[in-house]
């Protein structure tokens, strides 16, 4: 069974204890070709697909014929927004559509898992009962962090019920430094960064929503 150094909140100066954590969540085989589909997935759904240009009905003028057809000696013409005239429409532009991948809910979720054990099997993950920040203080947070050896780039993931604002906000403004909840971490989230700090909360609800296969699960 796989285990992670666990710390406690009110004695980080004692040290961490070594606890068992679960191998449907943390002792998985790492599959890189589904952490690839997983993270091509999560950042083709970002874009917004709106960029969009105007065509000759769209720009603005042109409603009156430049000159007239004949007897002037120059090509004929009748629109100035033509799109071989400069200020005219755009010909085969960018429009705003709707595209989206799809990844089935099984793959996404084993995903989550080959990305979860990849970072336990590094040694980077390391979890803690709580946080007891009672306001948002980055500078505690980034103590706290210090003490825990945490890596620049580290992901925070708490449970539901503990994403609070003087929780998430503590780890808002410290560069490279994220805090997620369960319900929307994601497999680009786990690999974009190096080091993962996760609550014991945390932990038991995943693996509830894993054992699920919840929908939110990416």
């Amino acid at each position: 069974m796989p285990k992670a150094k666990l710390y406690r909140w009110d004695n980080l100066d004692a040290g961490p204890e070594e606890v068992e954590i679960p191998t449907d969540l943390f002792g998985a085989e790492v599959n890189e070709d589904l952490l690839w589909r997983a993270v091509r997935t999560y950042l083709y759904n970002q874009r917004q697909w709106t960029a969009s240009t105007k065509t000759r009905a769209e720009v603005r003028g042109g409603g009156r014929k430049p000159w007239p057809q004949k007897r002037t000696g120059r090509a004929r013409h009748g629109s100035i927004r033509s799109p071989i005239w400069r200020g005219g429409g755009v010909i085969f532009g960018p429009k705003p559509i709707k595209r989206r991948l799809e990844l089935p809910r099984k793959m996404r979720r084993k995903a989550l898992i080959s990305a979860l054990s990849a970072r336990a099997r590094e040694g980077n993950l390391l979890l803690i009962d709580r946080f007891g920040f009672e306001r948002p203080r980055t500078k505690g947070a980034a103590e706290v962090l210090g003490k825990l050896g945490c890596p620049e780039k580290t992901l925070v993931v708490i449970a539901t019920d503990e994403y609070r604002v003087p929780v998430y906000k503590s780890f808002s403004n410290i560069p490279g430094v994220e805090c997620v909840r369960t319900d929307g971490l994601s497999v680009w989230h786990v690999l974009a960064h190096e080091g993962l700090l996760m609550t014991q909360k945390a932990v038991e609800e995943l693996q509830r929503r894993v054992r699920s296969g919840a929908k939110a699960v990416a």
